[in-house]
């Protein structure tokens, strides 16, 4: 008899840095988008217009790149303390540990017997690992990457960012912040759908929701834009 392989990806293994792409490229059209449209609505020509976006793409890919670090840090920080004190509870009871194995076998649907046996040999091979996986939840395929995380949500942001502003170089002047807007709120959806369809998530649901976000975004700096009517300069 043949013997067939079965390969499966599964979408889980992608979360470290889907995270923080997606959060990178939606924030950085959003916010450039917003950012353009209001100083447009404002009355500022196309150079001042430029510049303001050009200076938000540059502060928000290093605020992203940042915050993301900051972030992914505090959290890898939580998981090496949490391996630790793991670390020292299986050199100290490792009995306890043991049945504290067991007991999470137990309760997954194995019988007694089989979930001690289970737990032996996990714990043989590898004692800190099976804890860390079962007990913790902590996966070498999820962990936390904070360098990873930082440059691919600066790089997205940026990639996110350029496109309204080369929008706003293209177009004429009095037709900047509506082109823009229109055109951003397609690309948010479009971002959306491919997020999700990476996630293995509803396209249709992910691209509907980060649509209306940005567009709330874009409407309420053009409010303000038009409110103050204030032209850079």
């Amino acid at each position: 008899m043949s013997r067939l392989s079965h390969f499966e990806i599964h979408m889980v293994h992608r979360i470290g840095w889907l995270r923080a792409a997606v959060l990178g490229a939606n924030d950085g059209l959003v916010s450039t988008a917003s950012l353009v449209v209001g100083v447009a609505a404002a009355g500022s020509g196309k150079p001042e217009v430029l510049i303001a976006g050009l200076a938000g793409l540059v502060a928000g890919a290093m605020s992203m790149a940042a915050g993301e670090y900051v972030s992914v840090s505090s959290q890898t920080d939580a998981e090496r303390a949490d391996l630790a004190r793991e670390t020292r509870e299986l050199a100290e009871t490792p009995e306890a540990e043991l049945e504290e194995l067991t007991r999470i076998y137990v309760d997954r649907g194995l019988d007694r017997d089989l979930a001690e046996k289970v737990a032996h040999q996990l714990t043989e091979r590898d004692a800190l690992g099976s804890h860390a996986r079962d007990e913790l939840g902590i996966s070498e395929r999820v962990t936390a990457r904070p360098i990873q995380a930082a440059l691919v949500s600066a790089l997205t942001f940026a990639v996110g960012a350029v496109l309204p502003l080369i929008l706003a170089l293209l177009v004429p002047e009095t037709r900047i912040g509506l082109l823009v807007a229109a055109s951003s709120i397609v690309g948010l959806a479009v971002l959306g759908g491919l997020g999700a369809s990476a996630g293995g998530a509803g396209v249709l649901r992910a691209a509907a929701r980060v649509t209306f976000w940005g567009a709330l975004a874009m409407g309420a700096t053009a409010a303000v834009g038009a409110l103050f009517g204030v032209t850079v300069g």
